[in-house]
């Protein structure tokens, strides 16, 4: 562990959020002191300071600290600076070439799925869902994957918690319903959205990972179900993967 005189003052913060931003679980002081090799008082110190001005939130248990809003808006903004905005939005419009449908990134947010970016098909007849749209968590390709990067026992809080709407005859409105598509999608590494969200619209989805395997947020594709079943969703997902891994790549390498 480092010893804290030969860490420099301003980097001893950083530090705190690198650790708990890649530990993808909520860490207490002493796991902090740990990681870091900085003495207790002087970790205590610094995440209440960083408690204090919105950085950092308790667990409900009060022991162990997470990145707060705040952090994750910090996190968002540096990926979509402009180099990376324009690396990432001509994957996105490679993808799109090779599914010839509409392809998304999408961020999860306290309020559910935000599309970050988007490419449109160029067919006439289109479903539309702009940049900055918010598309619940429960009944969405996108929501399901992001669902399916928790820990266990976090997704089957969450999913308890949370109020499962009926959109569609087809929307999941029981937890046991969503929690056994969630399975699946651990399982298979992508998650279907059959007409759950939306009539008439089908969509594919799978998780942006960094290098940590934590996850950034999902590469998704829709279409009308005219023009796409849910077998012919699962076509695009090569397109999909291949899209993923060079977004991790060209994000953090």
């Amino acid at each position: 562990m480092a010893e804290e005189s030969r860490i420099p003052t301003n980097l001893r913060t950083l530090l705190i959020l690198e650790t708990l931003s890649s530990a993808n679980k909520a860490l207490s002081a002493t796991e902090l002191n740990q990681n870091i090799g900085l003495p207790k008082q002087t970790i205590h110190r610094l995440v209440s300071t960083l408690e204090s001005q919105g950085f950092l939130i308790r667990d409900p248990g009060g022991k162990k600290l997470r990145p707060s809003r705040r952090l994750r808006n910090i996190a968002s903004g540096l990926l979509n600076t402009s180099q990376n905005h324009i690396i990432r939005h001509k994957i996105l419009e490679r993808v799109a070439k090779e599914t010839e449908e509409t392809v998304n990134f999408v961020v999860s947010e306290m309020t559910g799925m935000n599309y970050l970016d988007r490419v449109e098909t160029n067919w006439a007849f289109r479903i539309q869902l702009p940049i900055g749209s918010s598309v619940p968590f429960h009944c969405t390709a996108s929501g399901k994957v992001f669902l399916s990067s928790l820990r266990k026992k976090d997704c089957q809080t969450l999913v308890n918690s949370m109020i499962l709407d009926k959109y569609t005859d087809q929307t999941r409105t029981t937890p046991e319903e969503l929690m056994t598509d969630i399975k699946q999608c651990q399982k298979l590494g992508y998650a279907l959205d059959g007409e759950e969200f939306m009539v008439g619209m089908i969509a594919i989805a799978v998780p942006v990972l960094d290098v940590q395997g934590n996850f950034i947020g999902a590469l998704a594709t829709h279409g009308p179900s005219q023009r796409m079943s849910t077998e012919q969703a699962k076509e695009r997902l090569p397109s999909l993967q291949k899209g993923a891994n060079l977004l991790q790549r060209a994000l953090f390498n």
